[in-house]
């Protein structure tokens, strides 16, 4: 009887040890369960803001609508307006930390963001530094960006978004040290903090017969 007794309760014991067991098992693999479930949530949300980020990184841009130069009447062109939107589906883009890069005569010119005026709003002549007293903020290094259209009023804090055209003044004579002569290329373009920037490409006419002269 007692070896009956001793065999019985060694089973029940054996059962309570296995029960134990299986409800470590239960745990680990319901601990196991919630971190990668917490892994997966983080991993999607993180794919998430990937692919935006990817996306606004493709779609988002500037181009080139343009480029007019302004005659000095003697040596060339002394001053340059260049005309710019968002690409289609851009995200806004902050034009004070876009750079305008510029090439001519072998040397490259990095312009930084000066000021904003309002003044070029329904202007005849964007070239008249009187009438816009923003163009004494161009010098060799500094763009002035001109509101040209603007509907939502983004542009007077620097932010170009859907539908707005901004216009840059640049001091050519400034920037390369002369005014741009007859049959000179000029390239460069004008990067934003992301995205594709917007190429400007132009070589300069074999004569100036006007003062005003489209150039792109």
């Amino acid at each position: 009887m007692k070896v009956l007794e001793f065999l019985k309760g060694k089973r029940g014991a054996m059962g309570i040890g296995t029960l134990i067991i299986f409800i470590a098992m239960v745990l680990v693999a319901a601990v196991a369960a919630a971190v990668l479930i917490n892994t997966s949530g983080f991993l999607q949300q993180k794919a998430m803001a990937t692919g935006k980020e990817s996306t606004e990184q493709v779609a988002s841009g500037l181009m080139c609508l343009g480029v007019t130069g302004h005659y000095d009447g003697a040596n060339g062109i002394d001053k340059l307006a260049i005309y710019v939107t968002p690409n289609a589906g851009s995200a806004p883009i902050d034009l004070k930390n876009a750079k305008l890069f510029l090439i001519y005569d072998g040397e490259s010119h990095v312009l930084n963001y000066s000021t904003v005026t309002t003044d070029t709003l329904g202007a005849t002549d964007l070239f008249n530094s009187t009438a816009i007293s923003a163009w004494s903020s161009a010098d060799g290094s500094s763009y002035v960006v001109g509101v040209i259209q603007d509907a939502d009023g983004s542009l007077s804090n620097g932010v170009i978004n859907k539908g707005d055209i901004a216009v840059l003044l640049v001091n050519a004579s400034a920037v390369f040290g002369k005014p741009i002569p007859t049959r000179a290329e000029v390239s460069g373009q004008f990067q934003p903090e992301f995205g594709a920037p917007a190429v400007i490409q132009f070589t300069t006419p074999a004569a100036y017969t006007q003062t005003i002269v489209e150039l792109q």
